[in-house]
């Protein structure tokens, strides 16, 4: 069977992607319209209260994908930090296709990386062999699944030019596609003009950008430029925290909760979502 982010792919020219970090919120995406999840070690972290320093183990990751899995049948893209020990991340592919996934994504920072976008932390690169070493170990158990190459040059603050000689270095080592990341002031400027270049070398290798800290450009503009799959990365986490610290501060400093009930949803919605209305025919 065809992988299902490939087939969208392919059909499309593009994917608009949006996090979830829960089975309700995975329906909340599906319902919204997008063609598939991005499941991420920052949101899958931040909603266990976990630093996002590759310490939430990987059954526990497995166990958040498998209740996004049952609430959509949307292709499912994870970020896999950095894949890990080179000798586990086999193990891990096929575990996680097992699971449903249709992308796994892998970033090229040495273990144990530092959040992206800590604009505090040093950066360290993977060594380019190393790396390559373990995409080709990852490609030997993916028989439907992508292994995307996540590329943290800029956020290093390398140039341009440097992450191009990495990503061409990651595709020959078998990498179904590319993800370039950013987060300066010009991020927009510098993604572009790696799609550019990237699309001169690379015309028909998947080509993956997260516009966090870009998110004025509009998703058509990134696909005009050249771009595959565009994702949302953390949005809806970031917007539920918010929501809970409002009417947890409204019920606490009014002695009830019904000044809440205008800022939350019902619970009926609730039924709705999880499907209990279907069940009774309510």
């Amino acid at each position: 069977m065809e992988n299902l982010l490939l087939k969208l792919i392919k059909k499309n020219g593009r994917v608009i992607v949006l996090e979830a970090h829960s089975g309700l919120s995975a329906k909340v995406v599906e319902n919204s319209g997008f063609d598939a999840i991005w499941e991420s070690s920052l949101t899958d972290s931040g909603v266990k209260a976990q630093p996002d320093i590759e310490l939430v183990s990987g059954d526990s990751r497995l166990r958040t994908i498998a209740e996004i899995r049952e609430a959509s049948k949307l292709p499912i893209i994870v970020d896999w930090d950095t894949g890990g020990q080179i000798d586990h991340f086999p193990f891990w592919v096929e575990r996680l296709e097992r699971a449903g996934v249709s992308a796994i994504i892998i970033e090229d920072k040495a273990f144990p990386k530092r959040n992206s976008l800590d604009k505090t932390a040093k950066h360290q690169l993977e060594d380019i062999d190393k790396f390559c070493t373990k995409i080709e170990a990852g490609k030997t158990k993916a028989k439907d699944i992508l292994i995307f190459a996540r590329l943290e040059s800029l956020i290093a603050q390398h140039s341009v030019f440097e992450a191009l000689v990495r990503a061409e270095a990651f595709i020959k080592a078998g990498a179904d596609g590319i993800m370039i990341h950013s987060k300066t002031d010009v991020s927009d400027v510098e993604i572009f003009e790696f799609a550019k270049r990237f699309r001169v070398q690379f015309p028909n290798v998947i080509l993956i950008c997260v516009p966090t800290a870009y998110n004025h450009v509009y998703d058509k503009k990134l696909a005009e430029a050249g771009f595959n799959i565009i994702i949302h990365a953390n949005q809806l986490l970031r917007a539920s925290l918010k929501a809970m610290r409002k009417v947890a501060k409204m019920i606490k400093e009014n002695g009830r909760s019904q000044e809440a009930d205008k800022e939350i949803a019902s619970v009926k919605d609730i039924f709705t979502m999880s499907g209990y209305r279907d069940l009774f025919k309510l």
